[in-house]
């Protein structure tokens, strides 16, 4: 449970973002899903987990600097991190809009962080959405964002964040409720607008940041749509607007910017530009996405330039025609990402401690130069990054394929039988089929005393961990392999990988293939090294 904050400090800051990251991972594919307006692109859910986990990398990098030191972050440092990385990582009409509310909460918290401040930062961010926007609309997320700012308003004299956050979530919540009968193409659909129903998600994050427990009202989906799992369910609306999207962040001075709203008003609709002190975050929907540009080079340096054209692939230089599939996997170290490697596959080290973005997946999507991509996470805690990355990609008019890997064995087994000439569904199925018929386990050793589903143990301890749960304690390495590895092979199996950390001997790797030779007939035993990938060992039995 998420320690309770009396007053907005920078850990509930940091709590709150990660809370909101995980929380919009759950909720992504849903809220793409009743996506319909400005444009039915099904990509809200994802363009807004996108920009908070931007603003979540930039706080942890503010703690990560203080690491050394006795010294905790200030609050204004959090604020200002969170606004900032959500303002140079915001996607989409509504992630840009969500940054922009960031900042403005973020321009009151610097300053304090009690009950008083964190209401006027509600009221701020909602101000602060509004004056971004061209058109504003009502039933779209600034209305739910008024909502919230009137809610916590209500308070007033109650000197408690937590019944502040608490109200600004309710509000929101029934704000949300009413969008349909107050947008259109919403009531048509009958859905919330995705947009709010994001920005409830994060609310409700800042409720269970500041009050320790999540809020006892969920989320009411008003339509029958719920979204499937691989398959296209974003809502039928038929986009009949402009025909691109354009996103850049630009260096300019304010009285540039005003010049440059103006022109790209003109030009198209959905415009939204975010940001101040010199950096801004540009989004607009256009028919000329080449005069988009140009105006922001006359207003300043525009940098990450982003055209989509809806309905279609995404906008690439010319480049050599892509093979026909690749497969992209996640490794915990070098060894293993070096025999990856050498099997066709493009790799992405996740250094112990230092999982990758989504960003980086897409980099390594994109450096697979495939029409058709299998994604291997190799780890249960990536699946929403994963999910993000995949989606991102296949807007690009890349087709992939998440094997919800969880452990680095999983993806050596979905490797081993990938076969790049058979069709790409039935390769995604082999593999997916391998993947789970792999059971993993893990050696590692324990940091601190605590409670665990084998008992208790103390600092030092090694620990055999089977399909992520504790299942041995032991006192070394030899002995808690041989004991895991019983464990494993008892439900049966055919062959087992050994992935060897950096400080495990051939020695005990040779022991080990004895082991299970001696009291296995017909299993077979493969053995990697795995290089710095953090555990001492890894298992897997197929």
């Amino acid at each position: 449970m998420p320690q309770t904050a009396d007053d907005m400090d920078a850990g509930a800051v940091r709590t709150w973002c990660s809370l909101a990251l995980d929380a919009l991972g759950r909720e992504r594919a849903a809220i793409d899903a009743i996506n319909v307006y400005p444009v039915a692109d099904g990509d809200t859910g994802t363009n807004l987990y996108l920009t908070v986990e931007s603003a979540a990398a930039a706080v942890e990098a503010v703690f990560a600097a203080h690491e050394t030191g006795a010294s905790v972050p200030a609050l204004a440092d959090a604020v200002r991190a969170m606004a900032h990385g959500a303002l140079i990582g915001a996607r989409g009409n509504s992630g840009t809009i969500l940054s922009q509310l960031l900042r403005g909460m973020a321009e009151v918290l610097a300053d304090g962080h009690d009950a008083d401040h964190l209401r006027l930062a509600l009221t701020r961010a909602a101000s602060a959405a509004r004056q971004a926007v061209a058109h504003p609309v009502e039933g779209t997320v600034l209305t739910v964002a008024t909502a919230a700012a009137e809610a916590a308003g209500r308070t007033a004299g109650d000197p408690r964040p937590q019944a502040v956050a608490k109200a600004a979530y309710e509000g929101a919540c029934t704000a949300l409720d009413a969008t349909p009968g107050q947008l259109a193409v919403l009531g048509r659909a009958g859905v919330v607008d995705a947009g709010g129903r994001g920005l409830v998600t994060v609310l409700g994050a800042l409720v269970e940041a500041v009050c320790g427990e999540a809020p006892a009202r969920g989320i009411r989906v008003i339509s029958g749509i719920a979204p499937v799992a691989g398959a296209d369910c974003t809502v039928a609306v038929e986009h009949d607007g402009p025909a691109f999207e354009v996103i850049y962040l630009l260096e300019a001075a304010d009285d540039a910017v005003d010049r440059l709203r103006t022109r790209l008003d003109g030009l198209g609709d959905s415009l939204v530009v975010v940001g101040g002190d010199g950096l801004w975050n540009v989004h607009v929907h256009v028919d000329d996405a080449g005069a988009a540009v140009e105006a922001g080079v006359e207003a300043g340096r525009p940098y990450r330039i982003r055209i989509t054209h809806f309905g279609a692939d995404r906008v690439h230089p010319h480049r050599s025609e892509p093979a026909q599939r690749g497969v992209v996997v996640v490794v915990p170290g070098d060894g293993l990402s070096g025999l990856c490697t050498e099997a066709g596959a493009t790799t992405v080290l996740a250094r112990p401690g230092e999982p990758p973005a989504s960003g980086e997946l897409v980099d390594a999507i994109r450096r697979a130069h495939a029409r058709e991509v299998v994604l291997l996470p190799n780890d249960a805690d990536l699946r929403h990054t994963a999910a993000a990355a995949a989606e991102q990609a296949r807007a690009e008019g890349i087709r992939v394929a998440l094997i919800p890997t969880r452990a680095a064995v999983q993806g050596i087994a979905a490797l081993a039988v990938h076969e790049p000439d058979r069709s790409f569904d039935e390769d995604v199925v082999a593999m997916t089929a391998a993947a789970g018929a792999t059971r993993y386990g893990e050696l590692t050793v324990a940091e601190r005393q605590s409670w665990t589903m084998a008992g208790i143990c103390q600092a030092g301890d090694i620990l055999g961990l089977i399909d992520g749960d504790v299942a041995v304690i032991g006192e070394d390495v030899p002995r808690t392999a041989r004991a895991v590895i019983d464990r494993m092979l008892a439900a049966g199996g055919e062959l087992v990988t050994l992935v060897l950390g950096e400080d495990v001997t051939d020695a005990l790797a040779d022991a080990l293939e004895e082991h299970v030779r001696e009291g296995y007939l017909a299993v077979d035993t493969v053995v990697y090294r795995g290089g710095g990938q953090g555990a001492a060992l890894l298992i897997g039995v197929e």
